[in-house]
């Protein structure tokens, strides 16, 4: 009954997640992207700051200058400019479908950087996963949209994100990670913005709400993965995850009026195929183990 109440709240998380990007999406209409970053990143970390806080953590730690912790921010900021880059100039259909690379890319950094044990078969499954994103990718062909590369690089460093996230110091509580992870992101947006050609407009009317909206989506959605890998075994409710490219899905289509062609959704089963399969070969591999 557990796994059952986690899985259904990792759907909801993912729900979650999918209808944040949609606000984000909504968002990139009338702020750029480097606006959006300054304003997320500014939202989540007064958010995460005051939980924190409620719980007694310390804002400030030594512990927060830890090379993983660093390393960990470092991936977070790039992941999400990559990530938020694609989804206000690409399909969030295409976008999403990408981002489900992101197990995949964990279990090759595990094996390739943290030296665990990878089977035959879960390389396989890595390589088939890889293929997929080309599909969805088509490089070299007229149908490339270069702007596509900046999902592939929200997935690789959130893979390196949470790579990362295996060697920081236990002390350092979640609420911490995710306080500055968000701040972060404040001066890399105002980076973005002073670097290229965009503009930073202060949000008002409709995109204030919108923003609103979109940070607490965001802190709901993050909540309820926690909740989620807290109350069902991690092995059965993780597989849940790729139920937000269904909702991506969705609102790509009702929202946004997209029309995935049949590469992007073959792309986008071969990689959840590939990700759902080497979760299965993982749970077997730790099952067999004393």
């Amino acid at each position: 009954m557990d796994n059952l109440k986690g899985g259904l709240l990792m759907v909801l998380a993912m729900l979650g997640f999918a209808i944040e990007d949609m606000f984000i999406k909504l968002l990139a209409g009338s702020l750029s992207v480097g606006a959006i970053l300054v304003v997320l990143g500014l939202g989540g970390g007064v958010v995460f700051g005051a939980l924190g806080l409620a719980r007694g953590d310390r804002l400030w730690s030594r512990d927060l200058l830890h090379p993983m912790v660093l390393l960990r921010n470092g991936c977070e900021v790039l992941g999400t400019v990559g990530f938020v880059t694609a989804i206000a100039l690409t399909p969030i259909s295409s976008a999403s479908a990408i981002l489900q690379a992101i197990p995949l890319f964990v279990t090759a950094g595990a094996a390739l950087f943290l030296g665990e044990t990878v089977g035959w078969r879960r390389w396989v499954a890595v390589a088939v996963g890889f293929l997929g994103v080309l599909l969805i990718l088509r490089p070299g062909l007229d149908a490339f949209e270069p702007a596509s590369l900046f999902a592939l690089q929200g997935a690789v460093f959130l893979a390196g994100r949470d790579l990362a996230t295996r060697g920081v110091p236990p002390s350092v509580t979640s609420l911490q990670l995710s306080t500055y992870a968000f701040l972060v992101i404040v001066p890399t947006g105002a980076a973005v913005v002073a670097f290229t050609d965009q503009t930073f407009d202060v949000p008002h009317g409709g995109a204030l709400v919108l923003a609103g909206l979109c940070v607490l989506t965001g802190v709901l959605a993050y909540y309820t993965i926690v909740a989620a890998t807290r109350v069902g075994e991690v092995s059965f409710v993780s597989p849940f995850r790729y139920s937000r490219l269904v909702f991506a899905l969705i609102v790509g289509v009702f929202v946004f009026g997209e029309r995935p062609d049949v590469f992007v959704l073959a792309g986008s089963a071969i990689v959840v195929a590939s990700g759902l399969y080497s979760f299965l070969r993982e749970s077997r591999r730790r099952a067999s183990l004393p």
